[in-house]
């Protein structure tokens, strides 16, 4: 009788810790990070393989020998590459969108426009006034225009810095946190509901860094993460329970550059926000160097025309625009509208001839189309990279998909393996009934 009251409380205990685990995964169904949990079941071997006279022992009960997380390491590997690549395509289009509304936002391409049509006016009816004065004004729009376009980039390259130390910020949190997860794995008994919660944090943690930077990671037998950052071959950035701190800094060239602060190691990624950061750095330093060298072209070519003939009081022409402390730092230095210099030296007030080189020089530096053609070029790589970003959304969820296939809770099933422990559970409840009113039989016959 002692023999089926242990194999039916055995029973009652693993049933019942099979049904919690059913439940938790239940109640977890919609969880982020959460991977299924199975417990394991096994045969409670008797201590001797015979009984006395030969007979063949028979088990002793049921005992849940552990507890199985559902999840396949290559398929968690697939989640983190694509999420990674798909973040630094976010990043991109997020600033290649900035960067397009610092070109546009300040309508340079139409001030040019504008300013190249008044002087035209101008050399319609050299003497008037009020066009002169209607040049003036398009001067000091088209200056504000190249001003602006210069500050939007300034402050793009302000926020760039702040987005970059953010990121860099959560990144070495996470990488603290992460060891401190692999301190607790090593210490918590594997096959356990802690070192399945554990592991889920582990897993959780390395998606959200993939999302910031590539990474490289290599699980141990205790379940313990090694990370490098970038490829395999990328500096380790988590080891254990150590973590090392990224640096973020721009370079001489203004580009932005990542150190670990411990190894002294260069940090280069491919994916996540910070190869996105990378990227939208060169982009603007690209920017603003081609828009640098049409403002100066600009600016110094006008004033070079303007410097070459005469204004309407027959004076020699002085310089229309001053640049500031950067190139794009322009401002109207004539204020007299007399003082354009619309005719050619000698050939008198009424004369147009210097002006007609102003409307050559537009063919000829070509100032428009260079701003049209900056646009058109992040607008181009802003289109791409949105293709390329909705193509990555894709594999991203495919890979999610197929990872979730593995770990994720089926209700379903759950529902099946929830009635079946029950009935398992009342079974052995049962077992225990029977052997007590069989033995308490026994009892009354004596």
């Amino acid at each position: 009788m002692s023999d089926m009251l242990s194999i039916g409380a055995s029973g009652v205990r693993a049933y019942q810790t099979a049904l919690s685990t059913v439940s938790d995964n239940i109640a977890n169904v919609a969880t982020p990070g959460y991977a299924k949990r199975t417990s394991t079941l096994s045969e409670i071997e008797p201590a001797t393989g015979l009984h006395s006279g030969g007979v063949a022992a028979t088990g002793q009960g049921a005992v849940v020998s552990g507890l199985t997380r559902s999840a396949d390491v290559l398929r968690d590997a697939d989640v983190r590459t694509a999420g990674s690549d798909l973040a630094r395509s976010e990043t991109s289009v997020a600033w290649l969108g900035r960067i397009e509304t610092a070109l546009t936002g300040n309508q340079l391409g139409d001030r040019l426009t504008g300013f190249f049509n008044a002087s035209k006016t101008v050399a319609a009816d050299p003497t008037a006034t009020t066009p002169r004065s209607a040049m003036l004004e398009q001067a000091s729009a088209v200056a504000g225009a190249f001003r602006a376009t210069g500050q939007a980039l300034d402050l793009l390259d302000t926020n760039l810095d702040a987005t970059a130390s953010a990121a860099v910020t959560t990144l070495n949190a996470l990488g603290s946190t992460l060891a401190k997860v692999n301190e607790g794995i090593a210490r918590t008994k594997g096959g356990s509901a802690a070192a399945a919660s554990l592991a889920d944090q582990r897993d959780s943690i390395l998606e959200q860094m993939s999302a910031i930077s590539n990474v490289s990671v290599s699980i141990d037998d205790y379940g313990r993460a090694t990370v490098k950052l970038g490829d395999a071959g990328g500096p380790t950035f988590v080891s254990g329970p150590q973590s090392d701190s990224l640096q973020v800094a721009r370079g001489t060239d203004g580009m932005i550059a990542f150190t670990l602060q411990r190894s002294q190691s260069t940090v280069s990624p491919s994916g996540g926000a910070l190869a996105g950061v990378v990227e939208a750095g060169q982009r603007i330093s690209d920017t603003r160097i081609n828009l640098n060298t049409i403002a100066t072209a600009f600016a110094n070519d006008v004033n070079a025309v303007q410097t070459g003939g005469e204004d309407l009081d027959s004076k020699a022409g002085t310089a229309l625009f001053e640049i500031g402390t950067s190139p794009t730092d322009i401002t109207v230095k004539l204020t007299d509208p007399r003082g354009i210099a619309a005719a050619d030296a000698g050939k008198g007030p009424r004369d147009n001839g210097n002006l007609g080189k102003l409307d050559a020089l537009r063919t000829s530096g070509a100032f428009e189309g260079k701003t049209t053609a900056l646009v058109s070029s992040n607008a181009s790589a802003l289109a791409a990279r949105k293709q390329v970003a909705l193509a990555q959304g894709a594999m991203r969820d495919n890979a999610v998909s197929a990872r979730d296939a593995v770990s994720g809770i089926n209700l379903d099933s759950e529902a099946v393996d929830l009635l079946r422990f029950q009935q398992a559970y009342q079974a052995s409840s049962r077992v225990i009934q029977v052997a007590k009113d069989t033995l308490q039989s026994i009892l009354d016959i004596r």
